[in-house]
């Protein structure tokens, strides 16, 4: 995407256009400036008020640091779900035996009722945290009913009322990050 910095842009993005592009991507529904830093240390992931800072090895290929966020992200998935689980099991009434994440290229998340397992996309990180909270209400629920049919609908409905609210969200938001050329 080609974009001209207004006049008032100008001077704050004279950095950028020596570069040529900036890289943003989104963690939990705000979009981070990523930073790369090379040094020969073990690389590293930080998150800071508006920047997303990667730091790795002088020579390191870009599908290499690609690896190092994916692997981020799927422990800022980690991370979050057992807060949820915490606070959803009970209420709901079942139990997930076992949890995975992992990027997946069509789904949010999946339930196997008969094993307990439920698997979560990686790239739910970079949602709000509201869409994490709604696939894994959405994953246990399918531990009750299978299926979408209008049970899981009136189930949804008394567990999270505004579900279809953020499924709408979660689905309309972007999830790749983003070249941003000036």
């Amino acid at each position: 995407m080609k974009l001209s910095p207004t006049r008032t842009e100008g001077a704050k993005n004279d950095r950028h256009r020596q570069t040529g592009t900036r890289e943003s991507h989104y963690v939990w529904g705000k979009r981070y400036l990523l930073k790369v830093v090379k040094k020969e240390t073990a690389p590293a992931v930080e998150l800071g008020h508006s920047s997303l800072l990667l730091q790795v090895r002088p020579g390191c290929e870009a599908a290499r640091r690609q690896e190092i966020l994916d692997a981020w992200y799927r422990d800022q998935v980690r991370q979050a779900v057992p807060v949820l689980l915490e606070k959803w099991q009970p209420l709901i009434g079942v139990r997930a035996e076992k949890i995975f994440v992992q990027r997946m290229r069509t789904r949010w998340g999946s339930c196997n009722p008969a094993s307990g397992h439920l698997r979560l996309n990686t790239d739910l990180a970079k949602k709000p945290p509201e869409c994490l909270e709604y696939i894994v209400v959405h994953e246990l629920t399918h531990l009750l009913e299978p299926t979408h049919n209008a049970r899981f609908a009136s189930l949804m409905e008394g567990f999270l009322p505004h579900w279809r609210q953020v499924r709408d969200e979660l689905n309309r938001l972007p999830v790749r990050h983003e070249d941003w050329t000036y």
